[in-house]
């Protein structure tokens, strides 16, 4: 099959087997994608940031644990370190470099947790309805009524500072928006006639809210799970920056603001090249979640 005739047939009206018919979906949502360029440009971003991670101990120029009191708070540009060095003579750009790995476990972790909650919490909630529907609801109004970063500063206080810990706090406060999302979604699709048919034949509540209810609510919490990581990254460069995060001697993004805040005036660099790393992967997590929420958007072709 050649490449034209494989478009074509990706592009085709008529599609031939279930199994073509979600490629074609696929193809044609990548090529709305991919005329995103600013959302293009957000992916690229965080595809290097992954292959930075994968790549850390061949692109660190330096160990970033190794301290060099001789060559502490050397400047930008200097001879070895093109970023250069913290308070303690460790190379910036190596800690950079490393911090990343961090991040990125910190994102995905939630990423896994927080939405499975909030899409189990939401669908349970709209389709079993009465007082189980009161009961979830309320208790998520209970977590919303909290500022994300402070309920997870006390979360973090009770189990303890590390970023195990300061994973399962953000996972905590993060959940609620999923639920009521997916809540939304179960309520307009419960009542459909497609779903009064499965009854019909049968099919108990957990197929149905696993089997029909779940693929359907999928397409609004990746979009907002892409657009909440910013926040999630904030938030959890925000417990490194109070010590409840990651620990010394951990290079991460928070905790290395944290460090150089006490030399911002003479030593700029020690805090800012860290938060442009924040800002710039924040930034990134914004431009794909609009992007993705173009594609996704199923009133976007109406």
């Amino acid at each position: 099959m050649t490449e034209q005739t494989l478009r074509q047939w990706l592009l085709t009206d008529t599609p031939t087997s279930r199994r073509h018919a979600k490629l074609s979906a696929l193809y044609q949502g990548w090529l709305a994608f991919r005329s995103n360029t600013m959302a293009m440009i957000g992916l690229g971003i965080l595809l290097a940031l992954v292959l930075i991670a994968a790549a850390a101990p061949l692109l660190a120029p330096h160990d970033p644990f190794v301290q060099n009191l001789g060559n502490r708070l050397a400047p930008l540009g200097s001879e070895g370190h093109l970023l250069g060095t913290d308070s303690l003579g460790r190379d910036i750009l190596s800690r950079l470099i490393y911090g990343a790995r961090i991040t990125l476990y910190i994102v995905a972790l939630v990423a896994l947790i927080a939405p499975i909650v909030g899409l189990l919490v939401g669908t349970v909630s709209g389709y079993v309805g009465g007082w189980v529907d009161i009961v979830l609801m309320r208790i998520t109004d209970i977590f919303l009524a909290f500022p994300r970063l402070v309920l997870a500063l006390a979360f973090v206080a009770a189990l303890g500072a590390g970023i195990e810990n300061a994973v399962i706090a953000i996972s905590l406060t993060a959940w609620p928006p999923y639920a009521r999302i997916a809540r939304a979604e179960t309520l307009t699709i419960r009542s459909s006639d497609y779903i009064s048919a499965i009854k019909l034949q049968g099919a108990g509540g957990f197929r149905i809210i696993t089997k029909h209810i779940w693929p359907l609510c999928i397409s609004s919490l990746i979009v907002r799970v892409t657009l909440d990581m910013a926040g999630i990254i904030l938030a959890a460069a925000g417990l490194g920056f109070l010590g409840l995060g990651a620990q010394p001697p951990s290079p991460e993004w928070g905790a290395m603001i944290s460090e150089g805040r006490r030399f911002i005036l003479d030593h700029w660099w020690v805090a800012t090249m860290p938060g442009l790393a924040i800002f710039t992967v924040s930034l990134a997590f914004n431009l794909l979640g609009d992007g993705l929420r173009d594609v996704l958007d199923p009133k976007a072709g109406e």
